[in-house]
């Protein structure tokens, strides 16, 4: 009977779990955490917040008990958790990337239709959160992930798709001339974080990197996250124009997602896949031997893997 008792916990934690998401998100929506660093009682949140008392009480008692705040003598304040990642101004701040998770709510709400079409239910995304969200993630592990593709010797580097500018930007900072190439709307918000950080060496390409040209003379191309929002033949497409456009023994690193070549585990990454199921028509995560597959037939050589963080890096020479 216990074990029958655990199995059924377990379930339960699959077919509830999106109750602390949904907490979490309407609270980050509200900016709950940005007045919770003193203690406050709900009466006084919800009079700034102006929204209804017994509302907000309930609210904060449910963040309490997922242990993003902490309750004392009916006030609330902020765990360690949520100050380091949950109030605006942190320099690990997370919540523009748990708005952009916010905006696919009711994309992933499609999922039956899309199980029956295979057609993606994009209904909605904020771009300014989901770039911005991109940065909360990229600064956690930006330095980790430069050190260990060893950026020594590198001159020029090209960061395809780059985004935000976060890695365009810590390779700057150690000397390189960097290449940012990215869509338009997204190099807008780019420049505005590289403008704040007060690099110079970077230079923001606005265009479409399947079909325009990406330049040349590049000593490293990196491919952050990009290759899991395209189709297998797109992704070769990618990787033969990326060859092109390294100088001779130059290096490509590809960074995604680690998932098994059974595609089932981790478990995050298997969910990942859903998400691009959900959002569009090509995209899933990749396991490090398709990925090293297609650089071998793109032409390059040696292809190796190294672990970081909830990823991987494919690595391979021209």
């Amino acid at each position: 009977m216990h074990k029958i008792s655990e199995q059924a916990k377990q379930l339960r934690q699959l077919w509830g779990g999106f109750q602390s998401s949904r907490v979490l998100l309407t609270a980050n929506n509200f900016r709950v955490f940005d007045y919770l660093e003193k203690y406050q009682s709900s009466g006084s949140l919800a009079k700034t917040l102006h929204t209804d008392d017994r509302a907000t009480e309930i609210l904060l008692d449910a963040l309490t008990g997922v242990g993003l705040l902490i309750k004392r003598k009916n006030k609330y304040r902020n765990s360690a958790t949520a100050s380091y990642f949950l109030v605006s101004g942190s320099p690990h701040y997370q919540g523009d990337i748990i708005r952009h998770v916010d905006s696919l709510w009711d994309n992933w709400s499609g999922l039956d239709s899309v199980l029956k079409t295979g057609l993606p239910n994009r209904r909605s995304r904020k771009h300014t959160d989901f770039i911005r969200g991109m940065h909360n993630l990229a600064v956690l592990k930006a330095k980790k992930i430069i050190r260990t593709i060893n950026i020594k010797g590198v001159k020029t580097a090209l960061d395809l798709g780059g985004g935000p500018g976060t890695y365009a930007m810590e390779m700057a900072g150690q000397g390189v001339h960097v290449v940012l190439f990215d869509v338009p709307d997204t190099m807008k918000i780019a420049k505005g974080l590289i403008r704040e950080k007060g690099i110079k060496n970077i230079d923001v390409v606005p265009g479409d990197f399947i079909n325009d040209d990406i330049g040349g003379g590049y000593d490293l191309v990196f491919i952050s996250q990009i290759l899991h929002s395209y189709s297998p033949a797109d992704n070769m497409k990618i990787l033969r124009k990326c060859r092109k456009a390294l100088n001779k023994d130059g290096r490509i690193v590809v960074q995604e997602f680690f998932i098994e070549e059974d595609r089932t585990q981790p478990s995050h990454s298997a969910l990942f896949s859903v998400n691009m199921l959900v959002n569009n028509k090509g995209g899933r995560c990749y396991s490090p031997v398709e990925i090293s597959q297609w650089l071998l037939k793109a032409g390059f050589r040696r292809p190796a893997k190294k672990m970081v963080s909830d990823g991987v890096l494919v690595m391979a020479v021209k």
